[in-house]
């Protein structure tokens, strides 16, 4: 295996190497605590605050305090959700959200349905989009809070946020959004969109693991997950991850300076790749939609193939995808996400997500592409499934 072809961006990207170099004097030099009085711990704290003044203009929100540093968008989510649930139950206790949410966001919505909040899933069409009529037919008096992911991590699918947003502002109900997908990859407006929450993770836009945030809108009262110091205004103590922050903010900074040739680039270059798979693999289809979706995810499924055996083929040469999120990997049942877009059981087996960035060439593309198409063929020579289909004239 000579080189690696990195594929699985929306898992984990690789720091940029900016980043690697400003979280270093932070380790070597600039170790200090912020919350210390000397002037050494203030030039820190400092430095915080122009990171957190930069994500703040990223989204358009009104003001740094409203950006509150998390270890990750699991953990943002988590507060946001939980956090608001605790705080304004006085108000209510029913939340809706999407049947496509990251685990995060699901599983904490499980969570609160076990402690007698009433959480309403909405559906989603084929292409993964909440339907909404259907959200304002869910909406009732006692609904305090509305959670829907801005791009999903799995097909790439883009939700119709500013129409949500709107229809939770004209009805008085808050809105989260999970980012973590979309920060860096999309033009946020926090304002534009009403959005109220919203989490972000550094490592899916080249900044280091282990750091995140959560924009909460100022006005928006939220009750705490822990207890401690007086970091993050009171809302959120431990001693802050300077270097993970600075990480952060060099790679943000990186990112939006480039971001429309990004998307230029990433767009052409995965239309191309979609289009020679489904050109040239037959009994092929792409999941989600083909308009609204990320510009760097590709979701496939290819029939008669069972994905991580394909997975395994493409890792003999160093090709790295995956099926689905990295959340959930290791478990034997289909993606949630491709068995709500109406896929069935075994098609949704047989899928493949690949995340491009910046880096990688037509060239790259060109011979992932050979090896999906041998080692398609090589599966559905073994597959007692195909040759039935074949047999049978090609009648599923």
């Amino acid at each position: 295996m000579d080189k690696i072809i990195y594929l699985d961006n929306a898992a984990t990207t690789r720091p940029y190497k900016e980043v690697l170099s400003s979280m270093q004097q932070y380790h070597d030099y600039n170790f200090y605590n912020p919350s210390s009085v000397y002037s050494q711990s203030i030039k820190i704290k400092n430095d915080i605050t122009l990171a957190r003044e930069y994500f703040a203009k990223s989204l358009n929100a009104s003001s740094k305090d409203e950006i509150i540093f998390t270890c990750s968008g699991t953990e943002a989510n988590n507060w946001a959700i939980k956090g608001i649930a605790e705080k304004y139950k006085f108000k209510g206790n029913h939340i809706i959200t999407s049947a496509i949410e990251h685990h995060s966001v699901l599983n904490t919505m499980y969570y609160l349905a076990g402690k007698g909040y009433e959480v309403t899933f909405l559906q989603v069409d084929k292409y993964g989009c909440i339907n909404i009529q259907e959200l304002k037919n869910k909406i009732k008096k006692n609904t305090i809070l509305v959670s829907v992911m801005y791009a999903n991590n799995e097909i790439g699918t883009i939700e119709p946020i500013d129409t949500i947003g709107s229809i939770c502002h004209d009805n008085g109900i808050l809105f989260h959004t999970d980012a973590v997908q979309a920060y860096g990859h999309i033009n946020i407006d926090v304002q534009k969109s009403n959005i109220d929450l919203l989490s972000v993770s550094g490592h899916k836009f080249h900044g280091p693991k282990g750091i995140g945030f959560m924009y909460k809108k100022k006005a928006i009262s939220i009750d705490k997950i822990f207890h401690g110091g007086e970091q993050e205004y009171g809302l959120r103590p431990g001693t802050e991850n300077v270097a993970g922050i600075m990480g952060m903010y060099t790679a943000a900074k990186n990112i939006f300076s480039t971001l429309s040739q990004r998307q230029q680039y990433e767009t052409k270059l995965r239309d191309y790749f979609i289009d020679r798979i489904l050109s040239e693999i037959p009994y092929t289809h792409v999941n989600g939609d083909r308009n609204m979706r990320l510009s760097n995810n590709i979701n496939v499924s290819f029939n008669f193939v069972e994905g991580e055996s394909l997975l395994l083929l493409l890792n003999k040469h160093g090709i790295c995808a995956s099926t689905g999120s990295a959340c959930a990997s290791g478990g034997l049942d289909p993606s949630h996400v491709l068995l709500a877009i109406g896929l069935r059981h075994e098609v949704a087996h047989g899928t493949l997500r690949f995340t491009i960035d910046e880096n990688i060439t037509k060239e790259e593309i060109d011979f992932t592409v050979e090896i999906l198409k041998s080692s398609v063929a090589h599966l559905r020579d073994m597959s007692p499934l195909y040759e039935d289909f074949i047999n049978n004239n090609n009648v599923m």
